[in-house]
């Protein structure tokens, strides 16, 4: 009714056009892992272990984009916790990490549960906010800083 377009439906529930109600990715997301993202978003309420397990795959490849190997997301968080990783972000990242495994590896956590793995889509923006976001916002505004004013802030620091 709202855009004029094609769609299917059975019963309350539409099948086409894909729709989700997954959040939309962050802006700052990487391109690898914004399209990782939008799969597990158009898989969402058809299989929500499915995309729980592409959400996983999603935090690997974004440990990989940060820096580290992306061979293995465990030894990449920690070594992202070694570097300072704040506690949250690092909770965030082992909260998908663990879950996303639970879906291929069927356990205690009921990863057929939409609530349960809706979550884990803001938990990917959470980091991504956290890592990616606010970093070059917070750049952005101190590269815009006097050049005095910076030059008397590493003196500051170098003490």
């Amino acid at each position: 009714m709202h855009c004029s377009s094609k769609s299917l439906w059975v019963e309350d529930y539409m099948v086409f056009p894909n729709s989700s109600d997954a959040p939309i990715p962050n802006e700052d997301m990487p391109e690898k892992v914004k399209l990782v993202y939008l799969e597990a978003a158009s898989i969402y309420r058809k299989s929500p272990r499915g995309a729980a397990a592409l959400l996983r795959l999603g935090i690997q490849i974004l440990c990989k984009e940060l820096g580290e190997s992306g061979t293995n997301i465990n030894t990449d968080i920690k070594h992202l916790v070694a570097k300072g990783l704040p506690s949250i972000v690092q909770q965030s990242l082992d909260i998908v990490r663990v879950t996303g495994n639970e879906a291929v590896h069927p356990g205690q956590i009921d990863t057929d549960d939409p609530a349960v793995v809706g979550s884990l889509f803001d938990l990917t923006n959470i980091v991504v906010q956290y890592m990616i976001s606010l970093p070059k916002q917070v750049g952005d505004l101190y590269n815009a800083l006097p050049e005095d004013k910076v030059s008397a802030i590493e003196i500051r620091d170098s003490k």
